[in-house]
């Protein structure tokens, strides 16, 4: 009894862990077979895949291929695609169209992206992607972009929820912001920022580290491009009074 006992018990151990939420990288690349003018125009994607825990991998694996459709996307449209070789041959067609109506323009397009799993608690995951795209113009893009999710579920959790109190947060963050980049009281763009409105905001993108939470400000967020992006790590003992998640 005792025997068969013990045996139950390991399985349910086991069954317990195949039901943990993993992630397997994946890799995707096109490439254009048009003349190379100058360099090949290519486009390559590496993300995270959530997998062992259905519902909650599903949702995930949807927010991150949504959100890179809107990275990659050219123009206006997003493409259509559902899944991830048909996006980016959905791309490779758009510079092949681009070219053979415009023969004359010797340029190349590209994109890369490249996401990862940076931050993993038992309530919740944080996703980097980390991407950059030119498509013409004096230069590319290149920016960050932090996809939080509830561990359990899988579920989004949008930047509002967060904090407990997105205001008092907000004052904080702005203290600890003039403090790390000597912005004395007074108009925060007179340090040669370009805070919307003149007034301090909250980032777009957070990350959870090892260390603390980042606040992120991709470039032409707050500043020029050649000032490039802005970041502000706050310590977990002192963020963490503000924190709805962890």
């Amino acid at each position: 009894m005792k025997k068969a006992g013990f045996l139950f018990m390991m399985l349910l151990v086991m069954a317990g862990c195949s039901n943990e939420l993993s992630f397997e990288q994946k890799s995707f690349t096109q490439k254009s077979a048009l003349p190379c003018r100058p360099e090949c125009t290519s486009i390559s994607v590496t993300v995270p895949v959530a997998k062992d825990k259905p519902i909650a991998a599903d949702s995930i694996n949807k927010k991150v291929f949504a959100t890179l459709k809107e990275i990659v996307m050219v123009g206006e449209n997003q493409f259509a695609d559902t899944e991830y070789n048909g996006l980016l041959r959905s791309f490779i067609k758009a510079y092949d169209k681009m070219q053979n109506e415009n023969p004359d323009d010797r340029f190349n397009w590209e994109a890369k992206i490249t996401g990862k799993v940076i931050y993993q608690s038992d309530s919740i995951i944080n996703i980097e992607l980390k991407h950059y795209k030119f498509t013409g113009g004096a230069h590319g893009y290149s920016g960050r972009t932090s996809l939080i999710f509830d561990a359990a579920t899988g579920k989004y959790i949008p930047n509002e929820y967060l904090f407990r109190d997105r205001n008092r947060f907000k004052d904080f963050a702005e203290k600890k912001f003039r403090a790390a980049y000597k912005i004395p009281e007074g108009p925060i763009n007179a340090t040669n920022l370009m805070f919307e409105g003149g007034a301090f905001q909250l980032p777009q993108t957070y990350f959870f580290t090892d260390k603390g939470l980042l606040l992120f400000y991709n470039v032409y967020e707050i500043a020029s491009y050649a000032d490039g992006p802005k970041e502000l790590l706050i310590p977990y003992k002192e963020v963490n009074p503000y924190l709805a998640v962890k």
